[in-house]
This record gives C-alpha cells, structure tokens and sequence, in this order.
C-alpha cells in the first residue's frame, strides 16, 4: 500500500513538472527576438468619398452597400436638365459667331476692293496733276479717299479678329458646360467595395455632396505605435507581419509604408505589449497588394490584430511568423 501511494505521488510530481517544463517551452516559443517589434491594431484600408462636384439632385445610385466596384464603373448620375438647356444656347452661339466671322469676312472682300479702286483713282488724279489737266484739290481729295479706304479695311480686319475670338469664346463655352454634363456622371475613382450608400435618388446635394464612400482593399494597412526604442530601427520598406485575431492561424505579408517623423501620445484605445509609454511613434504597416488581389472578397476592415515589425535587414523571422495564407478562391 505503501509502495504504491509513492508510485502515485511520483507520477503526479512527473506531469506537473512535465506540464510546467511544456509551459515553459511553449512561452519560449512565443518570446519575440529583440529583433521584432509588436503592437496591435486594427485592419484599416484608404476611404474614397463618392461626391458630386456639383449642386443638383440625385438621379439615380447605380450601387448598393457592399457591393464591389472596377475603376471607372459608373456609381450614381446628377440631373442634367438645366445643363442641357445650357449647352443648347451655348451651341446656337457658336454658330451665331460663326455667321458673323463670314459677314466680317465679306466685308474685308468689299473694303479691299474699295481700297483698290481709291488706289487707281489717286494714281489717275497724280497723273492728270502733273499734266495740269487737274487742280490740285482734286488729287487732296483723291488722297483723301485713299486713306479712307484703308482705315475701313484695317476696322474690317481687327473686327474680323474678334468674332472669331467670338467663336473661339462660345466653343470654350460649350465645353465647359459639356464638361459639367460629364461630371454629373459619377464613377468609381479606383476599384474597392462601397461602404456606404450616403445619398438616395431626390436628393439635392450641395457642391461636394458625398453619395458613397468606397474602401479601396488594395490599399489595406494596419496602424500601430511604436517606443522611441524600436522606431529608430524601423525604416519604409521594412518587412513585417500581421496576424488577425479572427484567424490566428495565417500569418499575412506586409511592409512598413509610414514612419511618423515626430512622436505623439498614444492614443487611449491602442494596447501595447509592454506598460504603455507616454510618447511613441505611430508606423503604418501595410499588407502586399498581391495577397490583397487574391483574397479581396475576404477583405473586411476593422478587424483587431497584431503586428509584427522586423528591425533591421539581417534579422530573421522566426518560424511561428513565417508567412501561411488562406489557399486563393478558385474561380
């Protein structure tokens, strides 16, 4: 009985040491390298606000809330009526100054022969002068006639110069309003997932009315901070690594895009590792575009995680950071 109350108490000292020798493991297994820094944060992407560059009312909102969206799509369409009748008027100028460019254009034919018939009639008038056949009254008003003609065909021509600076004024009218009738048609700036719709058809917005936002998921990045410590070694371009608390299990690609030049307070809501320290240096780290491309359905915004940045280029990952994705959608 003895024997066999020691043989008990052996096996229990073995698995508590057994268990405190895998805890210990284990927490040596999850220590970071003093070559890795870690903060956590929230997945964040770049927001684009869908606004009209201009006063009107809302015709249509081609999109819905979550819907994803290619460069260019076409998302909403402001009224156009006003801008029509705008345009209408502006075209029947253009052609009104171009009439008046061929009248001005005939004029300057008239005034041209004018002035060549007042030149013939002064060489007339010198000749009948020197052979005394004429008074000499009669060559003043010869010569009189001469200028005039000529001062009526230089008027001609400087009015001819501004109807077509008419013409030229009317056109850059008509596209002007063409381009405000081309603005009205809304479309998406880049490709993403609209967020949220802001605007419904009817509605009169004002100029830079919003009527969606759009998340641009190849532009996705996690904010941290950093201690003044660690930041001295973290550079744009630095490698690091983003593990999502929704999947532990995938440790994602990414890259330091944003290195704050002064530091600030840290803010209420970050956590950190460490005892939190008055001023540090917020690092934006952002996720490969590629891996982004892959798995943009999956994207979603606002989800906690950690981020792991490597100091310095010789420094290594370790292997629980090693990089592991979900396999890509097949299609």
């Amino acid at each position: 009985m003895r024997s066999r109350t020691v043989l008990v108490v052996g096996v229990l000292l073995l698995a508590v040491a057994a268990g405190g020798f895998w805890h210990w493991w284990e927490a040596q297994q999850n220590r970071l390298s003093e070559h890795i820094a870690s903060a956590n944060g929230r997945i964040e992407a770049e927001e684009v606000y869908i606004a009209a560059k201009y006063a009107g009312r809302v015709v249509e909102v081609l999109v819905d809330e979550g819907a994803m969206v290619v460069r260019g799509q076409r998302l909403a369409r402001m009224d156009t009526a006003e801008l029509e009748a705008s345009l209408a008027k502006a075209l029947a100028d253009v052609a009104q100054a171009r009439e008046t460019v061929a009248e001005a254009g005939a004029q300057i034919a008239r005034r041209e022969s004018e002035l060549k018939f007042a030149e013939q009639e002064l060489g007339r008038a010198a000749f009948l002068v020197q052979k005394g056949h004429v008074s000499k009254e009669r060559l003043d008003l010869r010569l009189a006639e001469r200028n005039t003609a000529k001062a009526t065909l230089a008027a001609a021509r400087a009015h001819l110069a501004s109807t077509r600076n008419a013409v030229a004024s009317a056109r850059a009218e008509t596209k002007r309003i063409q381009t405000q009738i081309d603005d009205t048609v809304l479309v998406a700036p880049r490709s993403g997932r609209i967020q949220y719709r802001l605007a419904e058809p009817g509605e009169v917005l004002a100029n830079g009315g919003r009527v969606a936002t759009l998340l641009d998921l190849t532009d996705v990045y996690m904010t941290i901070f950093l201690p003044t410590a660690q930041v001295g070694r973290v550079f744009v371009g630095s490698e690091a690594r983003i593990i999502l608390d929704a999947v532990p299990e995938y440790v994602i690609p990414a890259k330091v895009s944003f290195v704050a030049a002064e530091a600030q307070f840290t803010p209420k809501e970050v956590e950190t590792r460490s005892e939190r320290e008055k001023l540090m240096f917020r690092i934006k780290v952002k996720i490969d575009p590629k891996v982004l491309l892959d798995h943009i359905e999956k994207v979603k915004t606002g989800l906690p995680g950690e981020a792991f940045v490597l100091l310095g280029s010789n420094a290594k990952w370790p292997p629980r950071l090693a990089i592991k994705l979900p396999p890509p959608p097949t299609k």
